[in-house]
């Protein structure tokens, strides 16, 4: 026997036009590549993604076609997101921060036949454009005012694009399994792998991050996303403020604490989202200037783990709530957020800063466990490390073009790469990647735990840790730091430092300063990096 409800599938054109409905008043504001401020509605963004799907389809754009973009948080990137979903099509974003031949072979991997980019991109995609065997057409996103002369075959304006349309397209049914979106992640060996959202996935995900506990957000708040729409979808969260018709603020190409902290206090935003080394210069530039956030009140912060002094300061300083979140784009992406439950509630706040500083608990729809090297299940004791491994309704299955092959176990996780431990209260707290963990003595060292320690310091304004080989320990770690402007201390203050604060076999061998430490397209450590350029040093203890 079948149930007797209706038949709806899930689809994203859905989101936009429910926010369009319910609150088409509602604003959406952006801090343009072209240096404005430009305002407008949920309905403005629904007419106009509608101009962008009929011409798109007149230029012969058709269902399971997938459309790049090369292009920051704007209006008219959100545009393309509903636009090129709702027709059928899949909305490929591209991470600009990679190195050109990943971008090259993305680009062709994905078979994109439109490439859609901003301003700041054209030089680059100038250079690629030979190279990039799929792409028919480039739609640059500003206005013929601002249109730049270039080398680029077949460009078009993309305002003159919508301008010549009436926007009545009439958003399809189909169903809920057709592909939406592409990401291509680089936390994979060899050449970077697509995910292929749904649907499906995309609207349970916003559904599901829309709630109190994970990212909070309400028709009567004010959100800006600082996390890039090209980096695992910008979290979800122009999804779910249009899910749930709030002001949605878009920073642009804008990543400056000082841009960001106006964008903050003139538009009122009261909750936001980003890697740590954004919030790390923000801090430092409150410190420095004697000034707050304003309206803010909520911040979640993920893609690396956020050091405690940074969640103190904060909550104790500025008054605003951080929760810390983990996830990663075959997740679509978040997967755990860390808000506190009414048990955690009643503890000091010292206790409730220990569990801020874990990755969270797992929100609806994500199913954890952490395994040994048999893959068999470990306790959930808060101190037995093992695989962090996933599964849920958008938790990838395979990857796109099935590269990899089978990537579940036979219950049907996903290994995530992150050795983690998960609590009695069901928060986890990642120790490391699996390949970055340090490995001395047939112990483990957390790599990250080390760093957060270290940059507790005040003096110390960014620090990683690698190990290194060792010739009876097989690796001790190298902690590798960023002095703040004008701090002089030296390596035997930080040892000093950490004592009492991690376990004594865990303090570094070795200190070195540098000038900067490299990261990744996404915003993280790059250890890759650090392991090449450090790969010949020797530590003092390994002779």
């Amino acid at each position: 026997m079948s149930g007797r409800m209706q038949d709806w599938p899930l689809l994203i054109w859905r989101l936009i036009e429910h926010a369009a409905i319910a609150h088409g008043g509602q604003e959406i504001v952006t801090a343009t590549v072209e240096g404005e401020r430009h305002r407008y509605t949920w309905a403005d963004c629904r007419h106009r993604a509608r101009q962008l799907a009929e011409a798109l389809t007149r230029l012969g754009v058709r269902t399971g076609d997938r459309v790049g973009s090369l292009a920051w948080n704007t209006h008219r990137h959100l545009e393309a997101w509903f636009a090129v979903s709702g027709m059928g099509a899949v909305m490929h974003t591209i991470n600009p921060r990679l190195f050109a031949e990943q971008l090259v072979y993305i680009i062709n991997h994905a078979e994109d036949t439109v490439l859609m980019l901003d301003l700041s991109f054209v030089p680059l995609v100038e250079k690629l454009a030979p190279r990039l065997t799929t792409v028919k057409t480039y739609i640059l996103l500003t206005d013929r005012a601002h249109m730049p002369e270039t080398s680029l075959p077949n460009v078009l304006c993309y305002e003159e694009l919508l301008a010549a349309e009436p926007g009545a397209f009439r958003w399809p049914e189909m169903d809920e399994t057709t592909p939406a979106g592409l990401c291509y992640t680089s936390g994979t060996t060899g050449n970077p792998k697509g995910v292929l959202y749904t649907h499906r996935s995309t609207v349970l995900h916003t559904l599901l991050i829309s709630l109190a506990d994970t990212m909070g957000l309400t028709s009567s708040g004010i959100t800006m996303p600082v996390v890039p729409m090209f980096h695992a979808n910008a979290w979800g969260v122009p999804y779910s403020a249009a899910a749930v018709g709030a002001k949605l603020v878009l920073n642009g190409p804008n990543f400056d604490p000082a841009t960001l902290q106006r964008l903050i206090i003139e538009e009122g935003v009261t909750s936001t989202a980003a890697v740590p080394t954004i919030w790390l210069g923000m801090l430092q530039h409150l410190e420095k200037t004697g000034t707050d956030l304003g309206p803010l009140e909520r911040l979640v912060i993920g893609g690396a783990a956020a050091p405690r002094v940074m969640i103190e300061t904060f909550e104790n300083r500025y008054g605003i709530k951080v929760f810390h979140a983990w996830g990663m784009t075959e997740m679509s992406p978040v997967g755990t957020v860390g808000s506190l439950t009414a048990a955690a509630e009643k503890l000091p706040q010292e206790q409730q800063i220990d569990l801020k500083c874990k990755q969270g608990r797992a929100i609806f729809g994500v199913d954890l466990k952490v395994t040994d090297e048999a893959g068999n299940t470990l306790p959930r004791d808060g101190r037995t490390a093992g695989h962090l491994k996933v599964r849920g309704p958008a938790v990838v299955a395979r990857y796109f073009k099935d590269e990899g092959g089978d990537i579940l176990d036979e219950e049907g996780f996903f290994d995530t790469g992150d050795v983690a431990t998960i609590d009695e209260m069901g928060f986890i707290q990642i120790t490391d990647r699996a390949k970055d963990v340090i490995k001395s003595g047939g112990e483990w060292i957390s790599s990250i735990d080390l760093e957060n320690a270290a940059v507790g310091h005040p003096a110390v304004a960014e620090a990683a840790v690698i190990g290194v080989p060792h010739p009876k320990w097989d690796e001790r770690p190298l902690l590798i730091v960023v002095r703040k402007p004008g701090e002089t201390v030296g390596k035997e203050d930080l040892l000093a430092f950490l004592q009492g604060k991690v376990a004594k076999w865990w303090l570094p061998d070795d200190v070195v300063f540098v000038d900067e430490i490299p990261h990744t397209a996404t915003g993280k450590i790059s250890k890759l990096e650090l392991r090449r350029q450090f790969k010949d040093y020797k530590l003092p203890t390994a002779a």
